[in-house]
């Protein structure tokens, strides 16, 4: 007997799952069913992705319906449409010999119409993203009156996106007899808040430790120097010549240029970002599941949902924001029980993020050298070997060719042979490795980097450090009070000057001001394109940085008001300016904003010539929100 009969899920279900692959239920299905099946608890479920989640509540939720009434008895919430269409034909491929079972997705980035044509028929599962379902609540198109069951998938990300009011709005729809399963990766105080304001009682599940990290996956992160990095990374993956991985960037101009410099190398790589139409995403999608993709490259709003299995690397290009999202990154590896690896590529400064991260997860992280040129060398050629041992030969169709290629090969030995034949790869890597230098940066943890914190000494001394070899350092009169983050500035850099993010080094965020490197080369080009710029009514001013060497003093010191200071991360809206006050904005929450972020991944709000525009940082709530760092 499956053991999912045993759960109490009924043999039309289990036929079905079964012929999907479903031998035995993972750690979080073995506890969870049978507690949801019950249909009389609230329910909070925490478990890392990849852990199976979907099925721990959509095979309970198929139990519970009554297919007989032809209207919405369950609502599934999630954050993105990705993840909103991977549900829902999950569950739709677990009900399949159900008749008359109806389960619709909701989401943004499709044709409400046909959306609403699907309700209309009759549904009694909806699966939907926040914003588009409160744009049909709003045209009145679907009643929620008799729903018995709220699940709310991923809330820890539906609240970093900004749609607790979209929540709060749609919740209140629902009847108060209702019972409400929350599921989630990590349990922030925003996530506990909604399991006290909509549940009573909840039954509590977690596996493992709260917000841990998959025990299956290994952490690893390498140090280089900025300048380094793309080399860095293309050394990595060379290293892993069987690697099928997720690469992890910071904003969608990252996501677009890392892949098209990895497709002009020669790699199987494509960008997945939220500037793409559902059709394109879809297109990348389903290359990827086909593994005609080694490499995808996306931001975290863009991979959120994506179920593929057998990812063996996960790289964190950029790392993210939010300590959480690193959960979440990691976790598209390592799934079903599959072992998986997670990396990091930093530079020394960043060592105090790998520590708080360690602290998060409760994992270790192991220090990595990036592979040397014969490593990569030797690595390569092992691989090449290795499948030649492995291939299957079909001998029925080959055959026929033999005496030709015989014929060919005839006057040579066995040796040469191999050596030609392993040359026909071999040498591409020899030649592009020739002579590569060491890319490892000093990792040496100063200033107690090590426990995040850095003393007034170390703020002076990394104010006073002179760019990178062959880069300019500037002065930039905006800065973390006016809500940029670093990739918000290398966005609103490359926007204006026309630069490519490769040519931008080091960014440092300050309160009312920032430093950036550029290529030296660029400098003037940055400079002249910033003059006729303003933002919000104040012109922007780029200066070369006095600290860099050049004669002007760079101006740290400004209008006679110095930046109050808040520590390492300059994030914080006290800072003084000038004499003047200035508080952080917090603005763009408004709900179409939000509407307009879920269709095309990124937050909408004014530009900084005052038109509207995408934001460059994808998934942004448009709210102020300070950085976990």
């Amino acid at each position: 007997m499956n053991p999912f009969n045993e759960l109490g899920i009924r043999h039309d279900i289990v036929n079905a799952i079964t012929e999907l692959g479903f031998e035995k239920p993972t750690p979080i299905q073995e506890s969870a069913i049978p507690v949801l099946l019950s249909g009389s608890n609230d329910f909070v479920g925490l478990a890392q992705t990849g852990t199976g989640k979907t099925a721990a509540f959509g095979l309970p939720l198929l139990e519970l319906i009554d297919y007989k009434k032809n209207f919405p008895q369950a609502l599934i919430l999630c954050p993105t449409r990705e993840l909103c269409l991977q549900i829902s034909n999950d569950i739709k491929n677990f009900a399949k010999n159900l008749p008359n079972a109806s389960v619709v997705a909701v989401y943004g980035g499709a044709n409400i119409v046909n959306q609403l044509r699907d309700i209309k028929r009759g549904v009694q599962i909806v699966v939907a993203t926040p914003g588009r379902m409160k744009d049909i609540l709003n045209r009145k198109a679907i009643d929620f009156s008799q729903v018995n069951y709220v699940v709310l998938d991923e809330a820890d990300e539906m609240l970093n996106m900004g749609f607790q009011e979209d929540i709060d709005e749609i919740l209140s729809t629902t009847p108060d007899t209702k019972k409400t399963w929350l599921f989630s990766a990590t349990m922030p105080r925003e996530v506990r808040a909604i399991a006290q304001n909509y549940m009573t009682d909840p039954k509590e599940l977690t596996m493992g430790t709260k917000n841990s990290g998959n025990v299956n996956i290994d952490h690893e992160y390498y140090v280089v120097k900025a300048r380094d990095k793309y080399a860095a990374f293309k050394r990595i993956v060379d290293y892993n010549p069987d690697i099928f991985g997720i690469v992890f960037c910071r904003t969608k101009i990252e996501t677009q240029e890392i892949a098209e410099a990895l497709i002009k190398d020669g790699y199987n790589a494509d960008a997945l970002h939220g500037d793409l139409s559902q059709q394109q995403r879809d297109k990348v999608m389903k290359r990827y599941r086909d593994r005609s993709l080694q490499l995808l490259i996306a931001t975290d709003v863009a991979a959120r949902g994506i179920d593929v299995n057998e990812v063996t690397h996960v790289i964190n290009y950029s790392l993210p924001d939010e300590i959480a999202n690193y959960t979440h990154r990691s976790g598209r590896t390592g799934r079903a029980g599959k072992t998986g690896v997670s990396i990091a590529i930093i530079n020394s400064r960043e060592l105090h993020k790998i520590r708080q991260i360690e602290k998060v997860i409760g994992k270790q992280f192991t220090k990595t050298e990036v592979p040397t040129g014969f490593d990569v060398v030797e690595k390569q050629l092992f691989g090449l070997i290795h499948k030649v041992n492995e291939v299957e030969v079909n001998d029925q169709q080959i055959d026929q060719y033999l005496p030709r290629i015989m014929g060919e090969f005839g006057e040579m030995s066995k040796e040469e042979l191999i050596k030609r034949f392993v040359s026909l790869e071999f040498n591409r890597f020899l030649e592009y490795y020739k002579g590569a230098r060491d890319l490892n940066a000093d990792a040496t943890e100063e200033r107690g980097s090590r426990d995040g914190k850095r003393s007034e000494r170390g703020e002076r001394g990394d104010r006073g450090r002179g760019a990178e070899a062959g880069f300019t350092r500037l002065f930039i009169n905006l800065g973390a009070v006016d809500d940029f983050s670093r990739g918000d500035l290398l966005g609103y850099i490359c926007n204006n000057t026309g630069i490519s993010g490769k040519s931008v080094g080091r960014i440092d965020m300050k309160g009312v001001f920032s430093f950036f490197e550029v290529e030296s080369d660029l400098t003037n080009q940055v400079i002249e394109a910033f003059k006729p710029i303003d933002y919000h009514g104040r012109d922007v001013r780029i200066e070369v940085s006095g600290d860099g060497g050049s004669s002007n003093g760079g101006g740290e010191r400004r209008g006679g008001g110095g930046e109050r200071r808040r520590g390492a991360g300059g994030f914080g809206g006290g800072e003084r300016r000038g004499g003047e006050r200035r508080e952080r904005s917090g603005g763009g929450s408004d709900r179409g904003e939000r509407r307009s972020r879920e269709r095309s991944g990124g937050s909408a709000f004014r530009d900084f010539s005052g038109k509207r525009r995408e934001d460059r940082r994808e998934g942004g709530s448009g709210r102020s929100r300070r950085s976990d760092w």
